[in-house]
């Protein structure tokens, strides 16, 4: 071959006048057409286009075949030059016309390097010496064999640095894997899911034990910070907030040795989260405020300024929380797309749960109430409407929506209104009644044991459901754990 294979791919694509990003779409048409559903975004796919046309690694067979497909050739010429389709032509210096273009300028094809070095003789004066040798003879063996060793080692670590364990088959698969772990989430059960990460987990902690280039390294960080943050949202849900605490750590620590803030920022939410749950509001507000700074733009960065909205209600500062509602809400209103949003499911936040959010704060604000309703009752119109496009809703936000309104309802008085309120979440199998869920509804019990809703009959029936309720869900939410997990 007398290109290499990447100078080969840079120029069919620049003889068509392409942008990478334009071969990047035809390559995902391809695939489509082809029958591929787990097609890589735009954004992959340009980064994979650009690697490999400055030789690093090569296209996989399956995108050697869409390859074809967009350029218009057959398997068996793909990577081969003009020069390599006549066997008979001797090195020298040729023209080489591209098709549909009227000339291009000359292109030198440079002989073998090994025979042309075997016959390189260098003229050096009498006057040189080298290394004590002198002579023209002399110096000329001695230049070569120095040549020919570098040549040799450059060679030899050449190939140890080609050397890759982990091919993008796999690495699209484990992409693949998490994405569809963040999804399934949304509606699945923690402990499952859980168990399942895990396994996904090991699979990452087993390909970095290989060999394997930088960039790939890059991406099986950012997919274990990714892995591990969603597991520390399943600790979490099952009421293990040390472990949670830990993961989120270990995910954080990943995003760190990549430097990826859109990563950093989500991470940031699940520590605020958890600082929370565990009453540290102080560390809470802090945790955001920190992912703020990494990103304040965008779905993640209207979660972020919520998150502190929330600390800053259970601290007393319902004027911070106030304006963290009216933050995120702007910053939602930036076009923002980065890798974390292309994960989607948990790493992603909806209309509707950002209603849930902003209703969760203010009901935590002194006489917040009605405006908690409000936003409450907008988030469960939308979670009943379906996701939008792009979207994907959280089966546990919505059922934490509903235990909210009911809670926001009995302090007005509304008694019938919070019953119906609670009715999806009552009929909620044990596995899907998350910590967070029981915790909300005995917010609802406190507020059933005030004294205008004593001797109430239906109030005391509500409040004897929400009690097998929380029994039941520790029961399938804790006594199967395994042990090496927590």
């Amino acid at each position: 071959m007398t290109e290499t294979l990447g100078a080969w791919l840079r120029r069919q694509r620049e003889i068509r006048g392409w942008t990478r990003p334009e071969l990047a779409r035809r390559l995902i048409q391809a695939g489509q057409a082809r029958g591929h559903k787990a097609m890589p975004g735009a954004d992959s796919v340009c980064h994979n286009i650009h690697r490999w046309e400055r030789g690093v690694g090569s296209p996989s067979e399956r995108y050697k075949l869409l390859y074809c497909d967009v350029l218009g050739v057959q398997p068996a010429q793909f990577g081969l030059s003009q020069a390599d389709s006549f066997p008979s032509a001797k090195p020298g210096r040729a023209t080489v016309t591209a098709p549909g273009l009227t000339a291009a300028p000359p292109l030198t094809l440079v002989p073998d390097i090994a025979s042309g070095v075997a016959g390189l003789r260098l003229p050096v004066p009498d006057a040189v010496a080298y290394r004590g040798m002198r002579g023209p003879d002399a110096g000329d063996r001695a230049i070569r064999r120095e040549v020919l060793m570098a040549a040799h080692e450059g060679g030899e670590y050449a190939e140890r640095a080609e050397e890759r364990g982990i091919g993008d088959t796999t690495l699209e698969q484990l992409r693949a894997d998490v994405v569809r772990l963040s999804r399934e989430y949304m509606t699945g059960e923690p402990l499952a899911l859980f168990l399942e990460m895990r396994r996904v987990r090991g699979r990452m902690h087993a390909a970095l034990d290989r060999r394997m280039w930088p960039r790939d390294a890059t991406d099986l960080y950012f997919l274990l910070g990714c892995l591990n943050g969603l597991m520390a949202m399943a600790a979490k849900d099952l009421g293990l907030l040390w472990p949670a605490e830990e993961l989120a750590r270990a995910g954080w620590a990943y995003a760190v040795a990549i430097d990826h803030k859109p990563l950093l920022a989500r991470l940031s939410v699940t520590v605020s989260d958890i600082a929370y749950r565990s009453g540290r509001f102080l560390q809470a507000r802090d945790a955001a405020a920190r992912g703020l700074e990494h990103m304040s733009q965008g779905q993640n960065g209207a979660l972020l300024h919520l998150e502190h909205g929330k600390a800053a209600a259970s601290l007393g500062d319902a004027d911070q929380a106030r304006r963290a509602i009216t933050l995120a809400g702007e910053a939602r209103e930036h076009e923002h797309h980065d890798e974390v949003l292309e994960i989607g499911g948990e790493f992603s936040f909806s209309r509707a749960s950002q209603h849930y959010y902003a209703g969760r704060a203010l009901l935590r604000v002194t006489h917040g109430e009605a405006g908690a309703i409000t936003e409450l009752e907008r988030a469960t119109e939308l979670y009943e409407a379906g996701p939008g496009p792009g979207e994907d809703h959280s089966h546990q936000c919505e059922m934490l929506t509903h235990a909210e309104l009911a809670t926001a309802q009995l302090r007005t008085g509304a008694l019938d209104a919070a019953m119906t309120a609670l009715e999806p979440v009552m009929v909620l199998s044990p596995g899907n009644r998350v910590a967070e869920l029981v915790r909300r509804l005995s917010a609802v019990r406190t507020e059933l044991a005030q004294p205008i809703y004593r001797g109430s009959a239906r109030a005391r029936d509500v409040d004897e459901r929400i009690e097998e309720f929380g029994r039941e869900a520790i029961v399938a939410g804790l006594r199967s754990f395994p042990r090496d997990a927590e």
